[in-house]
């Protein structure tokens, strides 16, 4: 059995990974993956008593193969009576967790970055311009003489972004 899971930080894939072993405590293993982050470079494969590298690491490289991030996967196995051989388990983990996978909505998301402006009040009209051009997202914002915004940028756009802020005249600050 394999089962895919949304985490986003090491502490829910701890939560995920007990929970089957409490649930399902009398399979032999429980061998799971998981990558975490926006590129995926926080990650982890667990053997779980399998031979090294026959069952983390299949698992592991269908989430890599699949291009995804924030995921679990643990495959749940029970030892059926007939030795696979080191080959034959990471067949069985590599398609378990393609199964897993395939069965599985795939939730896409937009990575976004949120930078705080700040501004002079001249400078405004550009400012509003740009946040529409680029249909920036706002969280919060106060118009006074000295004027301060925080807006959500897709990750891709934030370096044009700061580009156009810094044509306009008047601009004080982006972080």
């Amino acid at each position: 059995m394999a089962f895919a899971y949304p985490v986003s930080s090491e502490e829910e894939v701890k939560e995920k990974v007990d929970a089957l072993r409490k649930k399902y405590f009398d399979a032999r293993h429980h061998c799971y993956a998981y990558r975490l982050g926006a590129s995926g470079k926080q990650y982890r494969a667990n053997d779980d008593g399998e031979p090294a590298n026959s069952a983390g690491k299949p698992i592991l490289g269908q989430l890599t193969a699949y291009g995804l991030t924030n995921v679990l996967v643990v495959v749940v196995r029970y030892f059926g009576g007939i030795l696979l051989g080191v080959g034959g388990l990471i067949q069985a983990y590599r398609q378990a967790t393609a199964d897993a996978l395939n069965n599985t909505e795939i939730i896409t998301g937009i990575i976004t970055e949120t930078y705080h402006l700040s501004f002079d009040y001249a400078a405004m009209n550009h400012v509003l311009k740009v946040v529409k051009d680029m249909n920036l997202e706002c969280d919060g914002q106060d118009f006074n003489l000295t004027c301060t915004m925080n807006v959500k940028v897709r990750k891709s756009q934030a370096e044009q972004m700061k580009k156009r802020f810094e044509t306009i005249e008047s601009f004080i600050f982006i972080s």
